[in-house]
């Protein structure tokens, strides 16, 4: 990213529209988190597009001053690349929910991974689909009442990292929607990286699924239920920071121990290490539920070719090979008569 040359401040992000989000919706804070990472993006307004698909996240280019784009349902990122491939040097967003994503969008949400389009991805996963009033989505957990599903739901659920991870994404992330210092750092790391970044944020539904995260919100608990990712860093976690991750002797499979109990030290911990292509390592993390406790921050990030200058390396070769230059070589070429 760029140093923000353009003296531009959070407030010039801030648009003139109501937002009509309830009172205490985990989507305020993910729009404040925008909002503030937007000036040190390093481009001018009219270089940031947003774009959404339908649900109450994708009210989001309403409520952030750039040029936006609220699309139909599920086809968000198919037009964020199309805008991306016309236009590189525009920083494309996409806010999207978990159904709109997740169902309806999945196809274009696996194959947008897949091809590693320059994009950012912010997905809004408050575990059921609350513009439509209450029915069960993809990420709603087995056994949940809902309007759709008055018995519980039969469905097992989607892990959105799992799925990207097995997708091939380049960038996973994850924050709760409470975290508002997590939720900046992943935004500004999916910013910097080149190629699909993917953020899932945990959000609350006060009105349709109120307290889905309050597990891993609770003050009290918390430290012990959720452990924030460092590059570079051991995987401690707990109260008294003397837990730790460690991959098990067949390497396959991952561990809680206690550090200075039963010969378990620091040097047993997993130092993690987003950066290297270790898709089991990464996958497991992103699987990780109680009795483990939820990973948040960079899952995520490795390099890899990215699709729109694959294919603009291939425009210009077919150009340097092609004896047809211009609209003028095209209608002169083949056979050609004149009509007198």
């Amino acid at each position: 990213m760029e140093e923000n040359k353009y003296n531009l401040t959070k407030e010039d992000f801030v648009s003139d529209q109501m937002v009509k989000w309830c009172p205490g919706c985990g989507d305020h804070a993910i729009l404040a988190s925008l909002e503030k990472i937007m000036p040190q993006l390093g481009k001018r307004k009219e270089d940031i597009l947003i774009i959404s698909g339908i649900g109450c996240s994708s009210r989001s280019p309403y409520y952030i001053n750039t040029y936006g784009f609220h699309s139909i349902h599920g086809r968000a990122l198919p037009i964020a690349t199309g805008a991306k491939i016309t236009n590189p040097n525009l920083s494309v967003w996409v806010t999207t929910g978990d159904g709109d994503c997740l169902a309806i969008g999945g196809n274009h949400f696996i194959h947008t991974l897949r091809r590693n389009m320059d994009i950012k991805i912010v997905l809004y996963n408050n575990q059921i689909y609350g513009l439509t009033k209450g029915q069960y989505s993809p990420t709603t957990p087995l056994g949940k009442i809902t309007k759709t599903s008055p018995m519980g739901t039969i469905e097992e659920p989607f892990n959105p990292g799992e799925l990207a991870i097995g997708a091939g994404t380049t960038f996973f992330a994850r924050s709760l929607d409470s975290n508002l210092k997590t939720q900046s750092e992943v935004m500004l790391a999916a910013a910097a990286h080149k190629g699909t970044a993917f953020i899932e944020i945990l959000q609350n539904c006060m009105i349709y699924n109120n307290g889905a995260y309050a597990y891993y919100n609770d003050k009290e608990n918390r430290e012990d239920r959720v452990i924030c990712l460092e590059q570079g860093k051991p995987m401690i976690f707990g109260k008294n920071k003397n837990m730790g991750i460690h991959l098990c002797n067949d390497q396959n499979k991952l561990e809680i121990g206690t550090i200075g109990e039963n010969g378990f030290s620091i040097d047993d911990v997993l130092i993690h290490d987003a950066h290297q292509n270790n898709r089991g390592v990464h996958l497991m993390l992103a699987e990780m539920k109680p009795p483990f406790p939820l990973a948040v921050g960079v899952i995520r990030d490795i390099d890899k070719p990215v699709y729109s200058e694959l294919m603009e390396n291939q425009i210009i070769e077919a150009k340097a090979k092609s004896k047809i230059k211009c609209v003028d070589d095209l209608l002169n070429s083949g056979n050609t008569w004149e009509v007198e």
